[in-house]
Formats: structure tokens, C-alpha cells, sequence
């Protein structure tokens, strides 16, 4: 039974043309597009059509970024060595130690081995490769510079890798503390006051206003945890689920780019973002309005996303790409001055790789001197809520040995 497939393609004009046709597979309705004389950028099959076997009934391994990191430069290395493009998908499908991975790689090979291009069958996977690496991937397949274009994606994964990796070290031993200290106030809640209450019970007489909210806190916990832990799961899990809706997204993400300390690091991660992407799509021959709407769905923030619309709003009009920055709050000067020399020397790609690579230095020196920052407020922090436990149960006897006084 022939099966709806909404694809999305481009005319000879380069006007994108979105529509269904019916079909047997993907590959077929590849083949009807083509000889429409249209270049395919998606197939997929509609919803509530065909079917969706998962083989085994297993689902299918995340794939990490440093797994496809490896993968890519690798795949990079063969397509120069001169490997015909389904020997190299099948040489990588068969070393790759991922299974999820393996099975997208195969998926992959068969689709090109349809007649499908590698940036088609690739954009069926989009939790493996993203809008982004599809992008690069067909431009590549078009100007003849694959190899090339795959090593400039290695590059910028490699890149995003080493500033997450340089986040993640900063921030492991101020989390390790939060969550030490968490716990060990946990602990002196459930286990050390309620010695204390029994105490006070058998001594009589009125309870210090701090005492008495620690000793309620404590018996609290103790009778409500068993359904306290659901409840937690279930609001983090709505909350996450919130943040999903399109509007609270952006009012989120505008909040998050105007918190003190924080917003700078979130702000300067999303122009490091964008001007990494905008640059090596502009490097890879990607055409300009492409490349903005790529970067409008990779930059990470709603609010910034939304300007860059407006950019590339702007330039379908005919104006530069500087005009419209220029008149964003979001980007900077610096970003909109090299954005403008590099438009007027024909070097724009070099000069975003450079902002990026800007941005990156500063998120890392941020981070790190945040990390600094936190650890004596964190210490001093626990400090305080420790001490301000043992005063409260205390409270009591010295009010008591006042009075024998």
C-alpha cells in the first residue's frame, strides 16, 4: 500500500516547494522529485501513515557528541582518501562501537545506496545530525568539496565539545558541594532534631521562634517525604514540559540573558554559536538566506533566534547582513563592525570564526572565575545554614540555664 510523504525541496530558482506525494518509500518519491526537477532537502512520511518497526523492540543508544565528532572526521579522511561514498559508510558502520550509531550509519547507506543524496537520507536522522550538519553536508555534495566540508565540521564540533567540557570541569566541584550539602542538612533534619525534639517535650514551656520552624521543618519531611519525592519528579517534569511551550520558551530565554553574571556567559555562548555556524556555513558555499535560517534554528535562545529572523528578513529585502545587526540589541558592536568588514573584503567567514573564537576565550574565562567566586560563597553559604541549625536547637537550653541563673 503506497504510503503520504511530505517532502520539502527546492526549484531551479532555489524557492523552497513543500507538498505530499504518494509512494512506495523515500526513495521513490526522491526519484519523482528529481525527474520534477526539483533538489530534494527532506522526505518524511506523514503522521498516522505507514508503519514504524523497531527491530528487537530496542530502542536505539544516544549518540554522544564526541562519538560523532569522531565519526565525521574519520568519514572526512576516507572521502579524501578517494573511498566511493557507500564503501565509506559501510567501513564506518562496521567499527563504529555505538549501536545507536551503527544503525543510523546503516540506515543511511541504504538510503544512499536508493539513489538518495547523503544530505537527504542524513536529514532523516535529525537527533544524530542536526539542521546544521545536513546544511554543510549538501552544500558539500553540491560544490564538490565533501571531504572538505566534513573536516570544517569535525573543526566546529571539536570546538563546542572543548568550551562544554570546559563548563562542565569548572562547575563539577561547586555541584558536588550544593548537592554534599543538601544532603548532609537532610540528614541533620531527619536524624539529629528529632533527638532534640524529644528533649525539649520532656523540658515543657514555649520553644524559640527559630527552634520551633526547625522542629515543624523536621517533622514535615519525615511524614510527607514518601509522597514528597513524587511530587518533586512530577512539577520538575511539568515545569520542563512548560518551558517547551513557544512563548514561555522565549520569555525564559529573554530572562536568562538578563541575569546578573549568568546572562553573560548564556549571551556570549549564543553569539559564539551564532557566528561559529553563520561561518562555517558561509564557508562551506552555503547561500546566505540558507545559512540565517539554519543558524535561526541552531543559536540555542529563542529571543536571539527571533533576531536573527529579522536579519534574514532584512537581507531577503537586499540590505546587508550588518544593517539589520546593527539595529538588534542583542548583537554587540564588535560583532556588527567585523560582521561589516568582513562583508566588504569578502572574508566573512574568517571574521566570524574569529568572533567565535573571541566569545569562546571569554566564556571560558568567565566560567572559570565564576567557579572561583562560588566555591568561598558556597563554603561560607553552608556555613551559615549549619550554624544557624545548631543555634536553633540550642536556642533552648541556653534560654533554660538563663532562668536557673
Amino acid at each position: 500500500m503506497a504510503t503520504s510523504y511530505a517532502y520539502k525541496a527546492r526549484d531551479a530558482g532555489g524557492k523552497v516547494i513543500t507538498g505530499t506525494l504518494e509512494g512506495d518509500n523515500e526513495t521513490h518519491i526522491a526519484e519523482s522529485l528529481r525527474r520534477m526537477g526539483y533538489v530534494v532537502n527532506s522526505i518524511t512520511p506523514e503522521k498516522g501513515t505507514g508503519f514504524n518497526i523497531q527491530i528487537g523492540g530496542t530502542k536505539r543508544k544516544k549518540v554522544k557528541s564526541g562519538e560523532l565528532v569522531v565519526f565525521t572526521r574519520q568519514f572526512a579522511t576516507m572521502i579524501n582518501a578517494g573511498l566511493p561514498l557507500a564503501r565509506c559508510l559501510s567501513v564506518m558502520a562496521s567499527q563504529t562501537p555505538n549501536p545507536g550509531l551503527q544503525a543510523t550509519i546503516e540506515d543511511v547507506l541504504h538510503d544512499v545506496e536508493g539513489g538518495l543524496a547523503l544530505s537527504n537520507a542524513m536529514s532523516k536522522h535529525p537527533k544524530v545530525f542536526n539542521n546544521l550538519y545536513c546544511s554543510m553536508v549538501r552544500a558539500g555534495e553540491t560544490g564538490g568539496i565533501l571531504d572538505e566540508v566534513l573536516g570544517n565540521i569535525a573543526d566546529s564540533q571539536e570546538k563546542a565539545q572543548e568550551i562544554k567540557s570546559k563548563i562542565k570541569s569548572a562547575m563539577t566541584y561547586p555541584v558536588l558541594m550544593l548537592i554534599m550539602s543538601i544532603v548532609l542538612v537532610v540528614v541533620m533534619l531527619v536524624f539529629i532534631v528529632p533527638v532534640f525534639t524529644g528533649m525539649f517535650a520532656q523540658l515543657g514551656g514555649a520553644l524559640p521562634l527559630p527552634t520551633q520552624i526547625l522542629v515543624t521543618l523536621s517533622g514535615f519531611i519525615q511524614t510527607t517525604w514518601w509522597f514528597g519525592i513524587p511530587i518533586t519528579i512530577a512539577a520538575a517534569y511539568g515545569v520542563r514540559r512548560l518551558i517547551d511551550v513557544p512563548n514561555v520558551r522565549f520569555a525564559w530565554d529573554s530572562i536568562k540573558l538578563r541575569l546578573p553574571v549568568v546572562g553573560g556567559v548564556v549571551k556570549q555562548q549564543c553569539l559564539s554559536r551564532f557566528a561559529r555556524t553563520l561561518g562555517t556555513l558561509s564557508s562551506a558555499g552555503v547561500p546566505i538566506l540558507e545559512a540565517l535560517e539554519v543558524v535561526e534554528n541552531t543559536v540555542g535562545n529563542a529571543l536571539v533566534s527571533r533576531e536573527v529572523g529579522v536579519v534574514a528578513a532584512a537581507v531577503k529585502e537586499g540590505q546587508t547582513i550588518a544593517q539589520p545587526l546593527g539595529k538588534s540589541k542583542v548583537f554587540p558592536p564588535m560583532v556588527v563592525q567585523m560582521v561589516a568588514v568582513g562583508e566588504e573584503s569578502g572574508a566573512m567567514d574568517t571574521m566570524l570564526i574569529k568572533v567565535a573564537d573571541f566569545y569562546d576565550k571569554e566564556v571560558a574565562t568567565t566560567i572559570e572565575g565564576l567557579s572561583s567566586l562560588i566555591e568561598p560563597v558556597m563554603l561560607i553559604g553552608v556555613g551559615l545554614v549549619i550554624g544557624g541549625i545548631l543555634i536553633s536547637l540550642y536556642l533552648p537550653m541556653f534560654k533554660m540555664a538563663a532562668l536557673i541563673k
